[in-house]
């Protein structure tokens, strides 16, 4: 079995200001149409306190640190034989610039395939609102080959 002693292991948490530039710059170059992440004077007539952060957004500003894979190292994934293989995220209220968000992080799981020379390993991390309020659940597959 995988180093199922890891499930559960806490990541730690950072947190992170979201500028009003960073979600303008990020709705652009990822093609958003919708002028709720673009304008701040309509999204605060349609009663928002600042533009709506996209989702997507979220993974972008989960790795706002100074070095986000130090966590690897912790958890013995090697950065150069390790993939990003998937994400999902579980939207629970919306975030805004202006917003200070914390991320928790956790393994949740860790598992093999193709008799172990493929070893996944499943992040969690929760991020809530400067008000402690969830905003999502981020889930990420990271997968490395470790075949010798």
């Amino acid at each position: 079995m995988p180093e199922s002693g890891l499930i559960g292991k806490d990541l730690g948490s950072h947190q992170v200001p979201v500028s009003l530039f960073q979600v303008q710059f990020y709705a652009k170059v990822t093609g958003q149409t919708e002028r709720l992440f673009f304008d701040e004077v309509y999204a605060k007539a349609q009663g928002y306190p600042s533009v709506v952060v996209p989702v997507g957004l979220l993974f972008g500003l989960e790795m706002n640190r100074e070095d986000p894979y130090a966590w690897f190292t912790e958890v013995g994934l090697d950065t150069g034989k390790t993939l990003h293989a998937s994400q999902e995220f579980i939207c629970h209220g919306q975030c805004f610039a202006g917003d200070v968000l914390t991320f928790t992080s956790w393994v949740a799981d860790v598992y093999t395939k193709k008799n172990g020379t493929l070893y996944f390993l499943d992040r969690h991390t929760r991020v809530e609102n400067q008000d402690g309020k969830p905003v999502a659940d981020l889930i990420s597959v990271f997968v490395e080959n470790r075949k010798s």
